[in-house]
């Protein structure tokens, strides 16, 4: 097992793990979507109106639609099937009224899944400074400067900037996290494992992926590639989990031990 793996790991077997984590994932489950302004009064509108056409189209507006339908995500990539398909439309909106206006509401602002709040977590604890470097959001300013630092960008452009920098080759694939210190390249991905097995699973494959994937022998800088994960991956008899950690060739780490990580290089 890798050192940092093995500190990561003991992290999370010996002391307030979970504690220390909520500073990374805040979890907040509890906080429902909002509607943009005006749609809740169109919804009612047409509901009202029993006016099947509108009300799909309003309600196909927002991020998240009412029922569980596998017809709706192709009406939102193609509206004109809605003038097209009437008797697809009635039946949609037959089952939207037999809900009634409030609970359409109340599904359209249900909480985002837990998995779903993950994503932007990590960056923002990278953005408050935790890691004690530079945080730079300038591509140019970030591969010329001398200085220890953080490159934050949009999960596209850093993929985009370790494909032409870095020999990154997952073209299909962004990041979440690209560091430089004495003048070594980190990237990496980062995932908190909530549980086991199904979903979490396939997190973790897309992790290790990215971790075990190949560097172009173009590159001409020196880039080390991490997976920093968290949550159950760390339990000792999590099974399939942890035997992904027992390879001593994969830099695999919390969040946590992210710092001593870096400044060790």
């Amino acid at each position: 097992m890798n050192y940092w793996t093995e500190l990561s790991v003991e992290f999370a077997n010996q002391r307030n793990y979970l504690d220390e984590l909520y500073r990374v994932y805040p979890i907040s489950p509890n906080l429902r979507r909002s509607l943009p302004d005006g749609s809740a009064e169109s919804i009612e509108k047409s509901f009202n109106e029993r006016n099947n056409k509108e009300l799909v189209k309003e309600l196909l507006k927002l991020e998240l639609f009412p029922i569980k339908d596998s017809y709706v995500p192709y009406l939102r990539r193609d509206s004109s099937a809605i003038e097209r398909n009437p008797n697809t439309i009635n039946r949609i909106a037959g089952n939207l009224y037999s809900m009634g206006f409030s609970a359409i509401i109340d599904k359209c602002t249900e909480p985002k899944e837990t998995n779903r709040q993950m994503g932007p977590m990590f960056k923002n604890w990278l953005k408050s400074g935790v890691l004690g470097c530079k945080i730079s959001e300038d591509e140019e300013e970030f591969l010329n400067g001398a200085e220890n630092a953080i490159y934050l960008a949009s999960d596209e452009k850093m993929k985009d900037f370790a494909i032409k920098h870095l020999g990154y080759t997952r073209t299909s694939k962004g990041l979440d996290f690209i560091a430089k210190f004495n003048n070594k390249f980190v990237i990496g991905e980062a995932k908190f494992l909530t549980d086991f097995g199904g979903h979490q699973n396939d997190q973790l494959e897309d992790a290790l992926s990215t971790l075990t994937s190949k560097t172009s022998a173009t590159c001409k800088h020196e880039v080390i590639k991490i997976a920093i994960l968290d949550g159950v991956v760390y339990i000792k008899n999590g099974g399939k989990m942890f035997g992904y950690l027992k390879d001593d060739k994969l830099t695999i780490l919390s969040a946590l031990v992210l710092r001593e990580f870096l400044y060790s290089l």
